[in-house]
């Protein structure tokens, strides 16, 4: 069902004053030169990720954040207090993450951002915002795993960072071999058809997965919502891993972006007035694509167009009951695991819609899932939408 954002939580806060901390050691001075993929323009941003700790009696006086470099604050407030499901969007998350006035940039700013907010029932909140342009979400699990050994009293990392950006760089000279319609210059939708909900055929029924189902179903609540022209072309973005697509594989350390996001193509039309396996396929054929040769055409196209930028996780021995994407970000959705209190797993999607769409995507997806449950590999997916603030 989809959730509208419940009534903000509100407690207070005792912050220590935001540090930048310099290495203890000396560092080399070179430059490091991203990949072609790493430094296009679709990855200058700022992810915000957040992990929760409930209070754990034998870890009693060990300090979660010790060798860390993050802002430290207090909250008058306990983990129970943000409900009996966590998922995102989270209540007051400005107050998780401080956004340090003039971090944001993209260059001459800190390329992480980590503050530890302890609560008052002895539990605590671990957030960080990593600068996209030097990791992807593979890159960001690989440091925060050595983050985990270092504070276990490690000497070295297991598996060393591997930099090598050179591996997803465009060839000499660089050739476009795909159309790539993620990056068509496309106006925006309007600050704002019905669709009748079917079954899955017969056909998909048992090779479609959780993912595909998902973003099927919600690329056609939210075109309905924004109530477009039926003949407006719509596309949708699907991002994949592509470390193991080569051979031999990427380095096990390589902790640079390794992904790609093709997009499929249609009209409004051709999307709503098609029963679910119409979609269902477009997402299929956007998968398929994801291909080493791919990335390199990405690379290709990326030099082309000379957008150049040269420059469930463990904290020590605390294990997180929450951990994944904190918010939406713009039109960027996360697909986020959860769990309730009684065992209960499903799956959050944050959406941000402008003001006017939210309701009517509301109302279409409950329209959709009311009386029709989809069943996939004999299992009946519980869908819980969160609708965030207008972009």
């Amino acid at each position: 069902m989809a959730i509208a954002s419940s009534i903000p939580l509100v407690f207070s806060v005792q912050r220590c004053k935001p540090e930048l901390l310099a290495p203890t050691k000396p560092t080399p001075h070179e430059h490091k030169l991203l990949s072609d993929i790493d430094d296009q323009a679709a990855l200058r941003f700022q992810v915000p990720f957040i992990q929760f700790y409930k209070y754990d009696p034998s870890m009693q006086g060990k300090d979660p954040a010790e060798g860390v470099m993050f802002i430290k604050v207090d909250a008058d407030v306990t983990l129970e207090q943000f409900g009996n499901a966590l998922h995102p969007p989270f209540s007051c998350f400005d107050e998780l993450l401080y956004d340090v006035p003039g971090s944001e940039g993209m260059l001459n700013c800190p390329l992480l951002l980590i503050q530890i907010t302890r609560l008052k029932c002895g539990g605590f909140i671990f957030a960080v915002r990593f600068n996209h342009i030097i990791c992807d979400g593979i890159g960001l699990k690989q440091f925060m795993s050595t983050i985990s050994e270092m504070a276990r009293g490690a000497t070295a990392c297991s598996i060393s960072p591997i930099w090598e950006r050179h591996l997803l760089d465009a060839g000499d000279p660089p050739r476009v071999t795909f159309h790539h319609h993620e990056y068509d210059e496309v106006e925006p939708p309007p600050p704002l058809g019905h669709w009748i909900t079917c079954l899955l055929p017969l056909h998909l029924c048992h090779c479609t997965t959780k993912f595909e189902l998902l973003t099927a179903c919600l690329w056609c609540c939210r075109t309905i919502a924004l109530n477009l022209n039926p003949n407006e072309k719509v596309r949708m973005l699907c991002v994949g891993n592509l470390r193991s697509k080569f051979n031999p594989s990427l380095p096990l350390g390589y902790y640079g972006n390794a992904i790609v996001f093709p997009a499929v193509i249609t009209t409004v039309r051709n999307l709503l007035h098609n029963p679910l396996g119409y979609t269902l396929e477009l997402l299929k054929q956007a998968k398929a694509s994801m291909t080493k040769e791919y990335a390199k055409s990405v690379a290709a196209l990326m030099v082309l167009r000379a957008k150049q930028l040269n420059f469930t996780v463990v904290v020590g021995s605390f294990v997180a009951v929450f951990a994944g994407a904190a918010k939406a970000v713009g039109v960027i959705s996360f697909f986020v695991s959860t769990k309730s209190k009684k065992g209960e797993v499903g799956t959050s999607v944050p959406i941000c819609l402008p003001a006017p769409a939210m309701d009517r995507f509301e109302k279409e997806l409950d329209n959709m899932l009311k009386g029709h449950p989809i069943q996939v590999f004999s299992i009946i997916f519980k869908i819980t939408i969160m609708i965030e603030s207008p972009m």
